[in-house]
């Protein structure tokens, strides 16, 4: 199984600029988590930031009980060990074809033959749907290629934990919802912690267990995915329904004066380009393909989210228990049995069991 991630009190900076500051948060041991924001919101760097590649001056992060931002050069490079990281391009070698290219880190960190090597590669390969372009150099297959094969490089030392960086970058919707759907897969398969970098609304709102959201240099919200998919958080909200109405802007946040004139607009009929439905409440959750079978985490996470349920806002005590009866979108959240929302409220009762 994977393991927990931990991050507390976590600031980044460069000169002068602060990328993000005071970030908590814990990435479930074998669960699916993404972290959601605009552009330009520091999210990269904090996936750079969890494995290492970059230093915040402030915080902890804890990998299966090492702070990485204390520990010795020695015990940073076996922690590094347990990562697998799929970069937004792929980070192929242009030289090297598919094959070398998913073996590099086999001959790099391991002293397998190259027998063990080949029957890995291909094991990757296959799971990745990369069979017969083993031989294909990067420039020569498609970009949604290039990510699996990046894909199957980041598994080959069977990672615990897997960092994805926007996998929907150059990708077209049909392209990204595979992928998606090959990251569940693989958590099905071998349970690894997994956190997925991304601003696709699709993707965050059928993939993880776990979303949080980078806004205006903060965390605004992390945790089970109820609950940022039924918050009334503004940021939130527009994010999700990729609206102009709220505090995100073109480059910059929005002032008062700004949000003030588009509601005006708004409320005098202007229809401001987001989707006519209504997107409030949960949507079913990406399941693995068939003839894999149940993904471990989903029966950890409903244990783990029946014992905070009563900490958690009404509208996502609603969804959640909506979801765990099979039941979703709006309707399914209006019609949530009272007594077992008063029970999750007060800690008691079969949903806390």
């Amino acid at each position: 199984m994977g393991v927990e991630v931990s991050v507390e009190g976590l600031s980044k900076s460069f000169g002068s600029q602060t990328i993000w500051q005071d970030v908590s948060l814990t990435l479930p041991a074998g669960e699916v988590s993404a972290l959601l924001g605009p552009s330009g919101t520091g999210k990269s760097v904090f996936l750079k930031s969890l494995i290492g590649l970059l230093r915040p001056e402030e915080g902890k992060i804890i990998i299966d009980g090492t702070d990485i931002l204390q520990c010795s050069s020695k015990e940073l490079y076996e922690v590094r060990k347990m990562f697998g990281v799929l970069f937004q391009d792929g980070a192929l070698f242009g030289s090297m074809d598919l094959y070398d290219n998913v073996a590099f880190p086999l001959r790099e960190h391991t002293k397998k033959s190259e027998s063990e090597i080949r029957k890995i590669v291909m094991e990757k390969l296959e799971l990745n749907g990369l069979i017969g372009a083993e031989h294909k150099l990067p420039g020569e297959i498609s970009g949604g290629m290039r990510k699996r094969a990046g894909l199957a490089r980041a598994l080959v030392l069977d990672p615990e934990i897997i960092l994805v960086d926007e996998p929907d970058s150059g990708l077209d919707p049909v392209r990204t919802t595979y992928l998606s759907q090959l990251l569940i897969d693989i958590n099905t398969e071998i349970d690894a912690t997994i956190l997925i970098v991304t601003h696709n609304i699709n993707l965050a709102r059928t993939v993880p267990d776990n979303l949080g959201m980078l806004f205006r240099k903060n965390l605004v919200m992390f945790g089970p995915r109820e609950v940022l998919l039924t918050s009334d958080e503004p940021v939130v909200k527009q994010f999700l329904h990729g609206s102009k109405i709220g505090p995100i802007g073109m480059s910059e946040e929005k002032d008062d004066a700004q949000m003030a004139a588009e509601l005006a607009e708004r409320d005098a009929g202007h229809h401001d380009g987001s989707p006519d439905e209504d997107l409030r409440g949960v949507v079913r959750q990406m399941e693995p393909s068939p003839g894999l079978g149940e993904r471990k985490a989903v029966g950890r996470r409903q244990a783990r989210v029946r014992e905070i349920l009563h900490t958690l806002p009404p509208e996502a005590q609603r969804g959640i228990v909506a979801s765990l009866e099979g039941r979703y979108g709006a309707e399914a959240m209006d019609d949530a049995p009272t007594e077992v929302l008063a029970a999750a409220q007060t800690g008691d009762g079969p949903v806390n069991g």
